[in-house]
């Protein structure tokens, strides 16, 4: 990966971080972060 292509895709990541906290109220990233929570607590089990 290039350092254009990452900064790039840095940048949609945050664009749409901040695109969810403004108009959704940061309720899509918070399932996220709730699943990827989850997800954890089920590799630590297979650890």
């Amino acid at each position: 990966m290039t350092d254009k292509l990452a900064i790039w895709l840095g940048l949609a990541v945050l664009a749409a971080i901040v695109g969810d906290i403004f108009l959704n109220h940061g309720a899509a990233l918070l399932f996220l972060l709730r699943k990827f929570a989850v997800f954890i607590e089920y590799l630590s089990f297979w650890r």
